[in-house]
């Protein structure tokens, strides 16, 4: 079995039924729920997500990015402080980054001043934090690959002739 493509397949549609997989894949359904329960002990699937445009679900929510400038541990590097920023429930991506900050940290709330608490009291005084730079999302146009405002766009170049 191909367990790649079996992640492709779930990565762009986790509700797909594993008759769907079984079929696309040309496997039975018993090995594809294998596979899949191989994947989910293993820790190679970690989750499953939906995605929701909340500016359309009418409830107080904020998005925010934070770069976060960090001085490495010794011994573990970024790892220890990586650790204490993402088990906070108000983050919902981190990322070890290159460039000019060290954490890329996606953070949600209820309100800007929810969010802004969060990073005066919570983060910024973790010991090994510099800086932090925090922006908040306005208006989100895709997620996870996803389109959340556009409808489905037509042609509207103009026909050139020779």
């Amino acid at each position: 079995m191909n367990g790649m493509l079996l992640l492709h397949y779930l990565e762009k549609d986790a509700r797909r039924s594993v008759t769907d997989l079984a079929d696309i894949l040309g496997e039975s359904e018993k090995d594809i729920q294998s596979q899949i329960r191989y994947l989910e002990d293993n820790k190679i699937i970690v989750g499953y997500h939906t995605v929701i445009n909340w500016d359309r679900a009418n409830n107080d929510h904020v998005d925010a990015i934070i770069e976060v400038s960090a001085k490495p541990e010794r011994d573990s590097g970024y790892d220890k402080i990586a650790e204490r920023i993402a088990k906070f429930p108000e983050v919902t991506d981190m990322y070890l980054m290159s460039g000019k900050s060290e954490f890329f940290v996606s953070v949600s709330g209820r309100t800007m001043r929810e969010v802004s608490d969060f990073v005066g009291q919570k983060l910024a005084p973790i010991d090994g934090v510099q800086a932090t730079v925090t922006c908040f999302v306005l208006k989100t146009y895709k997620r996870d690959g996803v389109l959340m405002e556009f409808e489905q766009e037509e042609d509207d170049r103009q026909l050139v002739t020779p």
